[in-house]
């Protein structure tokens, strides 16, 4: 998960990136780049770290011109924190070409060494966006021969890649003295949207992750990116559109409406807000037949992804709604915080209880998830040592039971608390005195009803359906064991043996 945006414009597009990406930083709090384009050249700054603490003065005087991208990464295995893993990155051949890419190649290992074999191009880095972005400028310099670039030769490439690349990818990419390009994978697992604005000048296009980031900026959202579809604006302004892939089949990502994206955003026509109410409406008919009167006293969320979800459950369950945990807003998201210990340690700083609500009282907690459990135990414990006579907890979102492999962290089997367990042993380990899951079913409803056209949705965490259809037990196993082994010497292990793996397809 990470979000991305690329501005054409006609007048300088830095500051235009820059809040764009503030307006993202939910998605990705590990490393943030810009880069910006004018005539032929390129400008950009990247580097780990909060958008607010990546750019100063300095760096944006040093990003002129008035189209561009960025990027504000999230990582999802690998070296993660790696510096030389910022987006976007850049490839000078053909034509110069920047990328930004939100989402996870499942064959990017196998395109690596067609890469190096067939196509003779170098990845520097083990990014699976510096794989797709060598798979773009590859496709495109096949497509033009090296020459003259036009929008039909573009979307060729882009529809040479979907037959290439498998997992999730949406992409913003900056081409030198051409224009910015735009595609998402035929899936349309990751989300990306269009809006613009007019001008004396003529129009101007922001392309982003989400609506938030375009409402923000004054923009008027346009549409979704369709799966599969590329759109390519040139410097001119003038916007061009094609369907890409053979057989697209919209299927967005469920756990971007429970937790991922904003909820004042709008993903592929549904309100994300209006989703969560749904979740909420949907688990408290759940919960009404499970207890009784007088079990439950109030109902509070776990701030802030929560908040809807609880209100409309105790909303339809005539049930008092309090606030019982105040949230520290200057600590991240525990969930997207690269290491567990990391994670044990901020939930106490993050979250702190209001003990008057909790004394003597059955409370209902709702949280939108529960992935590792390690927030969850912590919050029941906090509840106890507030005074709460009960502790039920409720998650807006099924059990997530399976690894997913299109952009969350949530790779490895053993940390997922559901999996291999039933509910009553998941309630056991994080102390509650009942637990209360959402059927999936109810919340691919939760989506669909808001917007009846959304019929697929990649849940592939709680339902173990890869939609994508290359997912293996031999592949979950070989992501497992790159996670359990991050020391430094075990990546120079795994790079030593892709290079040998490399110099035999020589």
């Amino acid at each position: 998960m990470c979000g991305i945006v690329g501005v054409v414009a006609h007048s300088p597009v830095n500051q235009l990136i820059y809040d764009a990406l503030l307006l993202l930083q939910h998605r990705g709090q590990d490393a943030a780049g810009i880069a910006t384009s004018h005539g032929n050249m390129f400008s950009m700054h990247k580097a780990n770290g909060l958008v607010r603490d990546v750019f100063r003065t300095r760096n944006m005087r040093s990003l002129p011109g008035n189209a561009g991208i960025g990027q504000c990464r999230y990582p999802t295995a690998g070296s993660a924190s790696s510096a030389e893993e910022a987006q976007p990155f850049y490839v000078n051949a053909p034509f110069g070409i920047i990328l930004a890419h939100n989402g996870n190649l499942t064959n990017w290992e196998q395109l690596k060494i067609e890469m190096f074999k067939n196509d003779r191009r170098h990845i520097n880095t083990d990014s699976d966006s510096e794989v797709l972005l060598n798979v773009l400028a590859h496709e495109i310099q096949e497509a033009t021969s090296g020459y003259s670039l036009d929008p039909d030769a573009l979307f060729r490439a882009v529809g040479i890649l979907h037959k290439r690349v498998r997992g999730s990818y949406a992409v913003v990419a900056q081409i030198a003295g051409y224009g910015l390009l735009a595609f998402r994978d035929p899936f349309g697992i990751r989300p990306l949207c269009i809006g613009f604005v007019d001008t004396e000048k003529g129009p101007e296009y922001v392309i982003a992750s989400e609506s938030v980031a375009l409402e923000g900026l004054g923009f008027r959202f346009l549409r979704d990116v369709m799966p599969g579809e590329a759109i390519f604006i040139d410097q001119d302004g003038k916007l061009y559109n094609q369907q890409c892939a053979d057989n697209p089949i919209l299927t967005p990502c469920a756990f971007e409406f429970v937790y991922l994206a904003r909820p004042d955003s709008v993903i592929d026509g549904a309100s994300v807000y209006a989703t969560r109410l749904k979740m909420g409406e949907y688990l408290a008919e759940k919960i009404k037949k499970q207890f009784g009167a007088g079990d439950i006293d109030v109902v509070m969320p776990i701030p802030d992804s929560s908040r809807p979800a609880a209100m409309e459950l105790a909303n339809k369950l005539n049930l008092d709604y309090r606030e019982g945990f105040i949230k520290n807003r200057y600590i991240g998201r525990t969930f997207i915080m690269p290491g567990q210990a990391q994670r044990k340690k901020s939930v106490r700083q993050k979250l702190n209880a209001i003990g008057s609500e909790f004394k003597g009282k059955s409370v209902l907690l709702v949280d939108d998830s529960i992935v590792r459990g390690t927030t969850s135990r912590e919050i029941v414990q906090m509840a106890r040592d507030s005074g709460a006579k009960r502790v039920i907890f409720a998650s807006a979102a099924p059990p997530v039971k399976y690894p997913n492999v299109y952009g969350i962290d949530m790779p490895t089997r053993n940390e997922l608390i559901a999996h291999g367990r039933t509910e009553e042993e998941v309630c056991r380990e994080i102390t509650a005195d009942a637990l209360v899951y959402q059927d999936v079913d109810a919340l691919k409803h939760s989506i669909s009803d808001v917007n009846p056209l959304l019929k697929r949705f990649e849940a592939s965490c709680f339902d173990g359906v890869y939609v994508t259809g290359d997912i293996s037990r031999d592949y979950l196993d070989r992501i497992e064991l790159a996670r359990n082994n991050p020391k430094p010497e075990n990546d120079d292990a795994v790079r030593t043996q892709l290079n040998l793996n490399l110099a035999q397809v020589d």
